[in-house]
């Protein structure tokens, strides 16, 4: 054993009575003393987790939607017909499935309610349901502007597999909030992204700029008398609590003929 070791191992040692302690120790046992030192005494303690560490595998990319205030929220319904208080725009077909009325089982009457539900028969698919102005499929297929949509790297698409059908946005008014799932595309606009995405207010300029369309169920949950403020914002299905609007969740996707 090198005297430069055995140095530092003496070294190692202070306190009252380290002159004695030379004396009575014998060398190697001393040295038994320094290392057991040195082992306890010089190693700097470190986080089990460095701050650095990579993330779990499983964390999600947490996206910050922007929250849309006070916005025009209009009542429509699947199975509505083309009147003039809706510019002569059936509801029969949504922008995503040609077949909607079909698909939810009938016209969600807004007048004859059985709780959230119609009265006269049990949905299909989610009768919280809503609508805004983008669409991200038009005559030619998928638009360009799809980009735009903030979850659209979040997969790989398939060709006729729309990013917002089905999405879920938390809907508030006063102190309610209720979710609901896009289904359809308005009012009255079918590519307004600055608004959609962004944080630009409605194109449309009609019943006082709407720029939301809800379903009775949404209506009657909020207490909405058909023409009424809002707030608004997308929300992750991880973040959707349970409600009523869990009781039937809308999956299925693009319809066309």
């Amino acid at each position: 054993m090198s005297a430069l070791f055995y140095t530092r191992c003496l070294n190692s040692l202070k306190g009252e009575g380290v002159s004695l302690l030379r004396k009575l120790v014998p060398p190697l046992l001393l040295v038994a003393l320094g290392i057991f030192f040195l082992a306890t005494h010089t190693h700097s303690s470190k986080p089990a987790h460095p701050q650095n560490a990579p993330a779990p595998a499983d964390a999600r990319k947490v996206i910050t939607y922007p929250l849309h205030r006070r916005i025009t929220a209009t009542v429509f319904w699947v199975g509505e017909e083309a009147t003039s208080e809706n510019a002569h725009i059936a509801n029969v077909a949504s922008s995503w499935d040609e077949h909607w009325r079909e698909h939810f089982g009938g016209v969600d009457d807004p007048n004859h309610r059985r709780g959230y539900a119609p009265a006269g028969f049990t949905p299909q698919e989610n009768p919280f349901y809503c609508a805004l102005p983008y669409s991200d499929f038009d005559k030619e297929g998928r638009k360009a502007n799809t980009r735009r949509i903030p979850w659209a790297a979040e997969q790989q698409w398939a060709a006729h597999e729309s990013m917002c059908k089905n999405r879920w946005l938390r809907i508030t008014r006063g102190a309610k909030t209720a979710y609901a799932q896009w289904e359809d595309a308005g009012p009255f606009q079918s590519d307004d992204t600055d608004y959609v995405f962004g944080t630009a207010p409605p194109r449309n300029t009609v019943n006082h700029h709407a720029g939301l369309d809800v379903s009775p169920a949404v209506r009657d949950y909020l207490g909405l008398s058909g023409d009424d403020k809002v707030d608004w914002q997308f929300v992750d299905v991880q973040d959707v609590p349970d409600g009523p609007w869990k009781q039937v969740v809308t999956t299925s996707q693009v319809t066309w003929e």
